[in-house]
């Protein structure tokens, strides 16, 4: 099974605020601003109808 464009980029923006939240100790604004579009990545991707038939 072929994980959607959607997924992939969410999972790579929660893994990044992840590791800035945690190995750099940062709590700027811009690590929630990527939590926040990693979840409406995630949402885009449960949304999106991706049946082909």
């Amino acid at each position: 099974m072929r994980a959607g464009t959607f997924l992939v980029i969410s999972l790579m923006l929660l893994i990044t605020w992840a590791g800035s939240f945690l190995m750099l100790h940062v709590a700027s604004m811009m690590i929630h601003l990527l939590l926040l579009v990693s979840v409406l990545f995630f949402a885009g991707h449960l949304v999106r109808n991706t049946s082909l038939s």
